[in-house]
């Protein structure tokens, strides 16, 4: 038994989970708009990205197969370009944030969903939205903000979307809704 393929039930939840966290990036696309607090010091408006990454996280703590992290950003991404102010790139942060945030799930193939896992995810998530921030948005950033910008970005990945995440599985799990899938059926193990 092929325990990397996708079953019927991966599919459904990756993509409730992907289209709830659209209308969340919508929505929270008006906040980071809307935020002004910042513009004393710009890269700490990189605290705001963590929500963004949360499905990045989310999804290989659910699903734990092999894309679940980049098909939950991603299409989550997909959502949120209606309204979106940035366009079909857009989808670039989505692949980009879906391949760093699942990338210590498929460094330990899948089998571990212990905290310092979805932490990692984040940080790293988080990581790649800093970064293509730099590139797409800010290149003319001091070497003391880009690293700002960066670094600020990571810690708003590991603290919404990897502690986040993984409190919002650990949730799940308890309530029940999980019980198809590994995080469901181990309970609630740290």
């Amino acid at each position: 038994m092929n325990t990397n393929r996708w079953r019927t039930v991966d599919i459904v939840v990756a993509a409730v989970i992907a289209v709830a966290f659209g209308v969340v990036f919508f929505a929270w696309t008006r906040v980071w708009e809307a935020t002004t607090v910042f513009n004393g010091y710009p890269p700490l408006r990189a605290l705001l990205n963590g929500v963004w990454l949360v499905p990045a996280v989310l999804g290989p703590l659910v699903i734990r197969k092999p894309g679940a992290g980049v098909f939950t950003e991603t299409i989550a991404a997909l959502i949120a370009l209606i309204g979106s102010p940035w366009g079909l790139t857009t989808l670039v942060y989505g692949l980009f944030q879906g391949v760093a945030g699942e990338a210590p799930f498929a460094a330990t193939g899948y089998r571990s969903s212990k905290l310092p896992v979805p932490l990692t995810g984040g940080l790293l998530a988080g990581a790649a939205a800093g970064l293509l921030d730099l590139t797409i948005y800010y290149p003319d950033y001091s070497a003391g903000y880009q690293i700002a910008q960066i670094g600020l970005s990571a810690l708003s990945g590991l603290i919404v979307a990897g502690a986040g995440g993984w409190a919002l599985t650990q949730a799940l799990a308890r309530a029940g809704v999980l019980d198809p899938f590994p995080a469901g059926r181990e309970g609630v193990a740290v």
